[in-house]
């Protein structure tokens, strides 16, 4: 039985390069679904299992599991899980929990000093019921106080909990800002309000950039990195249709 298991509920490009590196590097590398399961429960013991399959041993095993769900809610939950079976969860739940949500990360960032994009969070959904069964339309009012901060600048609205850069939108004028926070819902990826950044120019990409860390022995950075990026699309996520180039970091 593998001391070391992957779980996810889809498997994508980066799931497979995990699975085919443990190959190449010689390690037992399982495999644990988080999609169509049903995970049992009591003080006693536990039960993970889909209809056709019993994976409780490889579970039990397993000493770290790396959390691929990419489902951010699902991902939580097996996290949870995870943890409460006494496997070390990559990333462990408080870090998931804390970057679940966009507003709760760039607060965390700014508070230790960490340069942000300037941002701005507005508490009211467009659209919203009083308790007396009212319905208030907000979009007028989002827009005055998003506009009071970045004045006539471009603005990138974000849904608070998104993933992929799905939702992602560019204002680049009132009329667009106006139809953008119209076209907002309160949902499981904008629970709460509308946050609004200012466009960070960039010529061509996003580098992804590794570090890793041992016990007893200093952070390496890995010289190569993963460039993402295209000339028509802000928005620079590979799932998006954007390419992926491998570029070399310099020694500084």
């Amino acid at each position: 039985m593998p001391d070391i298991s992957i779980l996810y509920d889809q498997s994508e490009s980066d799931e497979l390069g995990i699975r085919l590196t443990a190959q190449e590097m010689g390690i037992d590398l399982g495999y644990i679904p988080f999609y169509k399961v049903s995970y049992t429960f009591n003080e006693k013991g536990f039960k993970l299992s889909t209809i056709g399959k019993d994976y409780s041993s490889i579970l039990r095993s397993s000493q770290v599991v790396l959390n691929r769900c990419q489902s951010k809610s699902r991902r939580i939950f097996a996290t949870a899980i995870l943890e409460s079976a006494g496997k070390t969860a990559i990333n462990p739940l408080v870090t998931e929990e804390n970057c679940q949500s966009k507003l709760k990360t760039l607060l965390g960032f700014s508070k230790v000093g960490i340069k942000i994009p300037r941002t701005v969070y507005v508490s009211p959904n467009a659209r919203e019921r009083s308790g007396s069964g009212v319905l208030h339309n907000n979009t007028e009012t989002i827009r005055t106080l998003i506009q009071n901060e970045f004045q006539e600048e471009n603005v990138v609205i974000k849904p608070d909990a998104g993933t992929h850069g799905r939702g992602v939108q560019l204002a680049e004028s009132t009329g667009d800002l106006v139809r953008i926070i119209n076209g907002t819902k309160q949902s499981i990826t904008n629970p709460s309000g509308i946050m609004a950044q200012e466009l960070i120019p960039k010529w061509f990409y996003d580098l992804r950039i590794l570090v890793t860390k041992k016990r007893g022995k200093p952070p390496v950075c890995h010289r190569d990195a993963l460039a993402r990026g295209g000339f028509k699309e802000f928005r620079t996520n590979t799932f998006l249709g954007n390419m992926v180039v491998r570029a070399r970091l310099p020694e500084s």
